[in-house]
């Protein structure tokens, strides 16, 4: 399920393409009701918002609608993880039906949601995107942090407090350079990560470097990972695609 070609960025360099990967989500309290929308990448990458009078369906297009704005002018894969059949079946198989007969279904009635589903056929042209239907509310760490956040935003609006809407897509992450050079610097240095008690002489980056075991058998084994740049790079995406930090990542390897 892919968009359209990738829209020209003029003299860029580009060798590759970087896959952002983000869940979207709704929330709604009643069919109608206080309603909310969130997408999330990461804890410094995600946004939220609302009305006091919608629908989850209406949550579950907004989120996705917000997620393509959010990221038109960055020129990367995206990847939509939805547990919503009804947002993936409406923008990769029925759009283009409902288009031809004037935005009206097989029976002739009109399309419910028109303006937001119009509004996604815009904002979807010329991306390379696909969707992956998960499971909603069975621990997915990525959904759930959308989840969480499209209610947070929905029960604001019960409440009438202030919408949590979250830091928005931060350009900066991703710098205009080479595939290669916007991944690693889209991820901080390992050595970020670590205390400085934890990296390695000569300020080489190091994954594990656990305290020392406790005496008499305590079960503890200390790890020294050694990685060159483009390797960290990877694993650190994987792991943030994944939901989960690196040494988690890496220890269901085992």
């Amino acid at each position: 399920m892919r968009g359209g070609p990738r829209r020209p960025r003029g003299a860029v360099p580009y060798d590759g393409p970087v896959t952002i990967t983000a869940a979207a989500d709704g929330s709604a309290l009643g069919n109608l009701g206080p309603a909310g929308w969130a997408w999330y990448i990461d804890d410094d990458r995600w946004a939220a918002g609302g009305w006091k009078h919608g629908t989850n369906n209406m949550g579950e297009l907004r989120a996705v609608l917000e997620l393509f704005r959010a990221t038109e002018h960055v020129d990367d894969d995206l990847l939509i993880l939805c547990d919503s059949q009804y947002v993936i079946n409406s923008v990769t198989k029925w759009m283009p039906g409902w288009k031809r007969k004037g935005w009206r279904k097989g029976d002739g009635k009109p399309v419910m949601n028109l303006d937001l589903l119009q509004d996604i056929d815009e904002a979807i042209a010329g991306r390379r995107y696909r969707f992956e239907w998960v499971k909603g509310h069975v621990g997915h760490e990525l959904n759930e942090a959308a989840d969480s956040r499209a209610r947070a935003a929905a029960e604001a609006y019960q409440r009438g407090h202030e919408v949590p809407t979250g830091p928005g897509f931060d350009a900066a992450a991703v710098p205009a350079a080479t595939g290669r050079e916007r991944a690693r610097a889209s991820v901080p240095p390992l050595d970020a990560l670590l205390p400085a008690e934890s990296r390695a002489p000569g300020g080489v980056a190091t994954l594990f470097d656990l305290d020392e075991p406790e005496p008499e058998g305590a079960g503890l084994h200390e790890l020294t990972l050694h990685l060159s740049d483009d390797e960290h790079s990877r694993l650190l995406l994987r792991a943030r695609a994944s939901g989960s930090s690196p040494e988690d990542l890496l220890r269901r390897l085992i």
